[in-house]
């Protein structure tokens, strides 16, 4: 599973955008894993299930993925745009697309 750390949260609101930063990749076996991992493993923390859904891959390339979340809170057309802030390829813009 791709996976993203978003610090301030998904943005809810069209227009808006927040940093994303592309984190390692989870296996699909961790798909329904919520729990706590202890300090000194990699991703230490509490990990909980924000939403479920499906999602449709409209577009993506090396510096943009278009997608439509039908999730239990997250709903409508995202892009993840490529930031390249301080040299890192490892940080992306996540927005919530106007309608229409």
């Amino acid at each position: 599973m791709r996976s993203w750390a978003i610090p301030k949260g998904v943005p809810l609101e069209p227009g808006v955008r927040r940093l994303a930063v592309s984190v390692a990749d989870h296996p699909l076996d961790y798909i329904d894993f919520e729990g706590t991992i202890p300090e000194g493993q990699y991703g230490a923390g509490t990990v909980r299930i924000w939403d479920r859904g499906e999602y449709e891959l409209l577009e993506e390339d090396s510096s943009k993925i278009s997608v439509i979340f039908h999730g239990g809170k997250l709903r409508g057309r995202y892009v993840l745009l490529r930031a390249r802030v301080g040299g890192k390829d490892e940080n992306w813009l996540i927005i919530k697309a106007r309608d229409g």
